[in-house]
């Protein structure tokens, strides 16, 4: 009788439990993302090139919705010794689905010989497309965009996460004209107000002092690169270009402010205290965003509205449609989607070699 009651209950446990544990796993974000592959997508136009690969426009085949795929060579990655880099962007990028200036993260995937971020795809162009065409933005349009850049690093430094490669080619503008963060592949990670860094990254244009001076610094870098973004939007240049590196370095180290006449007494006070050499008097080191929000300079911007993004936006791009692609370079769209991306072989075999780098959003 025990015996036979024993059989029962492992019948019970083999028959009951895989199918309990294939239902709860297969609407489990990791078993999803496990089983995406690079085949789920209909890959459009070549949209953005990196270091590592290229982003692509894409739609998902079953779910439809359109979506930036960014896909990253392994064997570059671990060449170049950016596995962390690579690790930490999918991290920041969880976060920023959860800010309204910041790109998030819909899916991650791998395959033996790529690396797949599945992302937003935001149509607006870049800022530095923009700042092309136009050259330079009335002040009320720049205080806009500088207003809600400020709100995303400001969230990023809540989060100990500090960007520190502020630039146009990284802001975005979507479909409505909102401001949209991107690449956080220089993020770095559990560093608070007040902590200090030394790595040695960015951007020429728009590295602060202390970085290229190779003396440790804080989150205030992020400060100094919005104040180099409003300087350029408002004069069509970053505050200290020239075309010798060396001689723009050592501009960023020593040379004075120059501000062109017709710049309001405001917009050079904010300037000047974001563009400050000195970190301890820089506008932002101390109580980080804050300290810009009580700035005269956004007098005019209600936070809490622009948070809601209840504040109409100065622009709104002319998109026709969620894969509207007339604000991409023709130097990427023109480019043939390569054959690579969407390799059928590569789908089989899947190895974790970027262990937790498979995600997928259950929203």
């Amino acid at each position: 009788m025990c015996l036979y009651f024993f059989i029962l209950c492992i019948c019970f446990v083999f028959n009951y439990f895989p199918l309990w544990s294939y239902r709860k796993t297969n609407t489990s974000s990791s078993f999803v993302s496990f089983r995406m592959k690079p085949s789920d997508f209909d890959y459009l136009k070549v949209i953005g090139k990196g270091s590592f690969g290229k982003v692509l426009l894409a739609r998902h085949r079953k779910r439809g919705g359109y979506f930036a795929v960014k896909v990253l060579h392994k064997q570059t990655v671990v060449m170049r010794k950016e596995q962390q880099h690579v690790m930490v962007e999918r991290s920041v990028l969880l976060k920023g689905v959860q800010h309204p200036f910041l790109v998030g993260l819909h899916y991650s995937f791998q395959t033996p010989n790529m690396l797949y971020f599945v992302v937003d795809y935001v149509n607006g162009g870049e800022l530095f497309y923009h700042l092309q065409r136009e050259r330079s933005f009335p002040e009320s349009r720049a205080a806009f965009y500088a207003a809600e850049m400020a709100l995303a690093l400001g969230y990023l430094h809540s989060l100990d996460i500090v960007y520190r490669d502020l630039k146009p080619e990284n802001i975005l503008l979507d479909s409505e004209g909102h401001v949209k963060l991107t690449d956080f592949g220089l993020c770095k990670e559990g560093v608070a107000v007040g902590g200090l860094m030394h790595t040695f990254c960015g951007t020429p244009e728009y590295l602060a002092p202390e970085v290229l001076q190779g003396h440790m610094y804080s989150p205030a870098v992020d400060w100094w690169g919005l104040g180099c973004v409003l300087f350029e939007m408002l004069h069509g240049l970053p505050p200290f270009y020239s075309n010798s590196k060396t001689e723009m370095f050592e501009k960023i180290l020593h040379a004075p402010l120059r501000l062109r006449s017709g710049i309001s007494e405001v917009a050079c006070s904010l300037l000047a205290g974001l563009l400050e050499r000195k970190i301890s008097r820089r506008l932002g080191e101390s109580r980080d965003i804050v300290e810009l929000q009580e700035h005269a300079f956004f007098a005019s911007i209600n936070w809490d509205d622009l948070l809601a993004k209840k504040v109409p936006p100065p622009f709104i791009p002319n998109v026709r449609s969620p894969c509207d692609i007339s604000y991409i370079d023709p130097e990427f769209t023109l480019q043939p989607v390569p054959v690579s991306i969407n390799d059928r072989c590569q789908e089989g075999g899947i190895s974790e070699t970027f262990v937790g780098f498979s995600y997928m959003n259950a929203t």
